[in-house]
């Protein structure tokens, strides 16, 4: 790590001691980062939405439901294989988006879609969207003793063909890629034996889930997380009382991981996933409130 990277990671570690509580106490109660000495607020990743948040909702009423979303002062949205009547006019979609005052911050696509017969024609498409990275949003292989070192292979192969094709790639986690593998993780392998342009994009919530800090997992691989899921999750599910799955009621410790990936893990795009409704909240409802519950963890971290 240079010596730039060192100060940083000194001053999340700062903020870490400072912060250490925060995640137990209400947002209003949360305690301040200073911006002078860890982060500016101009440093802060741009906000999108995975639109499987709204999967139903997106079924229903496509146009509708964006227009819902840029109403909540998202930047950006990241695709998840609906795209509407949009379906065969990329051009036009991305100027949809445009009226809306939205780009698309990433897309999840499935490997399936990059087979020999497929490629091209999928990552045309995105390109022409304007999606800046496509990630694998799951695989059994990524969590397979057996099989992970030859999938590995495979995605560094893709990664080099993706890359002439003037977009970047990588792989969203869930809980299983944090089991034990080795003298480390699944998650490790992964990172260690693909090269430092390939995406590492964390799903926040789920290495909550998972039982692991998030932030030690940022800080470990300087400049990786390019975009990352804020998801509110519990550690195998054991939610405390009175909390929530939403951001801003749940108990990660949001300031750290946005110190940390502001500031070391080169995030450019923080994606709200939401997968939980309580309370019977529609998904649209439910998105809002953990964007207000983001937005007022960033408020308070420069009062």
């Amino acid at each position: 790590m240079n010596n730039k990277l060192t100060k940083i990671a000194a001053g999340v570690v700062l903020a870490s001691t400072c912060l250490l509580s925060a995640c137990q106490q209400n947002i209003a109660t949360i305690e301040k980062i200073s911006p002078s000495t860890v982060i500016s607020k101009q440093d802060l990743p741009k906000m999108s939405v995975q639109l499987w948040s709204v999967n139903k909702t997106l079924a229903k009423d496509f146009k509708g439901t964006l227009t819902a979303i840029a109403d909540m002062g998202f930047d950006g949205v990241e695709f998840a294989g609906d795209f509407g009547p949009y379906a065969d006019d990329p051009q036009e979609l991305k100027n949809f988006l445009a009226e809306l005052g939205l780009v698309v911050s990433g897309a999840h696509v499935g490997m399936a879609h990059f087979s020999d017969e497929s490629f091209q024609k999928t990552v045309d498409f995105y390109k022409a969207i304007g999606a800046p990275m496509l990630i694998i949003p799951i695989a059994k292989e990524a969590f397979d003793s057996e099989k992970i070192n030859d999938w590995i292979e495979k995605l560094n192969v893709l990664q080099v063909k993706i890359a002439e094709n003037g977009m970047r790639f990588g792989f969203h986690n869930h809980d299983e890629e944090f089991l034990p593998y080795g003298d480390s993780t699944f998650w490790d392998q992964l990172a260690s034996n693909t090269n430092d342009d390939f995406i590492l994009q964390m799903d926040v919530g789920w290495v909550t889930f998972a039982g692991k800090d998030p932030v030690e997992f940022i800080n470990k691989y300087p400049g990786r997380t390019i975009t990352s899921h804020y998801k509110a999750k519990f550690p195998y599910d054991n939610m405390p009382e009175g909390k929530l799955p939403y951001i801003g009621q749940d108990i990660t410790n949001w300031p750290n991981v946005i110190v940390s990936q502001s500031t070391i893990g080169g995030t450019q795009w923080m994606v709200i996933e939401q997968e939980e409704y309580p309370n019977g909240a529609t998904q649209l409802e439910a998105v809002e409130i953990s964007k207000q519950g983001l937005d007022k963890i960033i408020a308070a971290m420069f009062k």
